[in-house]
C-alpha cells in the first residue's frame, strides 16, 4: 500500500500512514524496538548520526523505529512535516518551551492554562523569560501586548477547564505580521480529528498524548507537530539535551493502537457530552453550563468554525457552588471521580482542588476559574447509563438546596 498516496482519509491515515507489512516480514502490527542503542555499519556513519548529517537510528533518546513511525503519523494527521515524541504532555511543552525561548524573551499566553503549565510558565520567568497573561479572545489586546521581544504566543483551545476558545487564525495573523513570533497551540481537548492548529496558521501543535490520542489511560505521553526544522530543534536540544523527556517504545505502540479508533472514539465522546450538557442546562440545580456544543456558550460561532465537533470536555456550576459540586460529584455512581480526561471512563473533577490547585484563589478568580466549577470528561459508555447518573446526582443536590430553603421559610412562620 503506499501511504503517502494524497487522498487517504483521517481514519486511513491514523491506521495505515507509514507502514506496510511486507517490509516487517508481513507483521500487520508494526514491530516495538525495545533497543535502547542501534549498531554502527561504520564510525564514519556514527559519526554522521551524531552530526545530523545522516537519519539513522543510534540511541532512542534521540529516536527509534517505533517512535518514528509514531511520529510520523502524528505528523500526517496535523497535516505538519515533522513531530517529536515525550513521555507526558508536559514533556513536549518543557521541552518546546526551553527550545524556543531564551533569556529576554517574551511569552504570550492566554489568560486560562492547565495548572501545571502554568506552574511551568512561573519556572521560566526565574530564568529571564518575561510571561505576559494575555485576553487572546481580544485581538487589540494582543495587539498592545507583542513587542520587540515577544518570541511565541502560547494558548490551549479550547482551555482547560473553562472551555474558553481563542480565534487561531486571527491569532496566528496578528502574530505573525511581527517577525520571530511562534504561535503553538495546545490542541489535546480536540485532537487533530476536531481541530488542526497548523491549518489555521500556528506553528507548533502540542498534545498531552495520555488523553484522547491514547485513548485508553494505560500511558502517559506527549507529541509535539511542527515543521521539519521546528520539530527538528525541538528534538535535538529540548528533548536530547534539556528534558530527556524519551517516549518508550511500547508507549509507542499503544499509542498508535489508541489513534486507529480515535475518529470513532472522538464521534462517540462528542455525541455523549452534546446529550450530558443539554441535560445539564435544563435542570433547576445547575446555575450554569459551557460546552461549545450548546447555543448558549459565548462563542459558539467561533466553535461551528473552528471545531468539527464540539469534544467530550464539560464544564458547569451548581446552585450553591463548592459543596453542592462536591455533593454532586460524591453522588455520582458511574462517572469516576479522577483526574486526567479523554479515557473510555466518564470523569468527573474539581478543578480548584485538583487540577489548577497550583493556581492561588486570586488567580483563579482572575483566570476565570469559579471555586465551584466542576469539569466532566464524558466517556464512551451508554448515554443513557450517563444521564441517568448525571440526573440522580443532580437530584441529590436539589433536594439539599432547597433544603435550607425550606427550614428557614418554616422558621419565619
Amino acid at each position: 500500500m503506499n501511504n503517502k498516496r494524497p487522498g487517504f482519509g483521517f481514519s486511513t491515515r491514523a491506521i495505515h500512514h507509514g507502514y506496510d507489512p511486507k517490509d516487517h516480514h508481513g507483521a500487520l502490527v508494526p514491530p516495538i524496538y525495545l533497543s535502547a542503542t542501534f549498531a554502527f555499519p561504520t564510525a564514519e556513519y556514527g559519526a554522521a548520526c551524531f552530526a545530523g548529517e545522516a537519519s539513522g537510528h543510534f540511541y532512542t533518546r534521540i529516536s527509534n523505529p517505533t517512535l518514528a513511525l509514531l511520529e510520523s503519523r502524528m505528523a500526517a494527521l496535523e497535516n505538519g512535516e515533522a513531530a517529536v515524541a515525550f513521555s507526558s504532555g508536559m514533556g513536549a511543552i518543557a521541552a518546546t518551551f526551553w527550545t524556543l525561548l531564551r533569556p529576554g524573551d517574551e511569552v504570550i499566553v492566554s489568560q486560562t492554562l492547565y495548572g501545571c503549565t502554568f506552574a511551568l510558565l512561573h519556572g521560566i520567568g526565574e530564568f529571564g523569560i518575561k510571561v505576559r497573561h494575555v485576553d487572546l479572545t481580544d485581538l487589540a489586546a494582543l495587539q498592545a501586548a507583542l513587542c520587540p521581544a515577544t518570541r511565541m504566543i502560547y494558548c490551549e483551545t479550547p482551555a482547560n477547564p473553562t472551555l474558553r476558545l481563542v480565534d487561531i487564525a486571527a491569532v496566528a495573523r496578528l502574530a505573525h505580521q511581527q517577525p520571530n513570533v511562534t504561535v503553538v497551540v495546545d490542541n489535546t481537548y480536540c485532537t487533530p480529528y476536531l481541530q488542526r492548529p497548523l491549518e489555521l496558521g500556528a506553528d507548533v501543535v502540542v498534545h498531552s498524548a495520555t488523553k484522547y490520542l491514547s485513548g485508553h489511560g494505560d500511558i502517559t505521553a506527549g507529541i509535539a507537530v511542527s515543521s521539519h526544522a521546528i520539530a527538528q530543534r525541538i528534538r535535538l536540544h529540548g528533548l536530547k539535551d534539556l528534558t530527556g523527556a524519551v517516549m518508550s517504545p511500547q508507549d509507542a505502540a499503544l499509542l498508535m493502537r489508541g489513534l486507529k479508533t480515535l475518529a470513532l472514539r472522538m464521534d462517540r465522546h462528542c455525541s455523549n457530552a452534546q446529550a450530558v450538557a443539554e441535560a445539564l442546562q435544563a435542570h433547576p440545580a445547575v446555575q450554569w453550563v459551557t460546552y461549545p456544543g450548546l447555543a448558549s456558550f459565548p462563542q459558539y460561532e467561533l466553535a461551528a468554525r473552528q471545531m468539527k465537533q464540539s469534544g467530550g470536555m464539560i464544564a458547569f456550576e451548581l446552585k450553591g457552588g463548592i459543596d453542592t459540586g462536591r455533593r454532586f460529584m460524591n453522588a455520582l455512581k458511574l462517572f469516576t471521580r479522577a483526574v486526567s480526561l479523554g479515557d473510555a471512563e466518564s470523569l468527573a473533577q474539581h478543578p480548584a482542588s485538583m487540577t489548577h490547585s497550583t493556581y492561588t484563589p486570586e488567580e483563579r478568580a482572575q483566570h476565570g476559574i469559579s471555586e465551584g466549577l466542576v469539569r466532566l470528561s464524558v466517556g464512551l459508555e451508554d448515554v443513557a447509563d450517563l444521564l441517568a447518573d448525571v440526573q440522580q446526582a443532580l437530584g441529590k443536590c436539589a433536594r439539599a438546596v432547597a433544603r435550607p430553603t425550606l427550614l428557614a421559610a418554616h422558621a419565619v412562620k
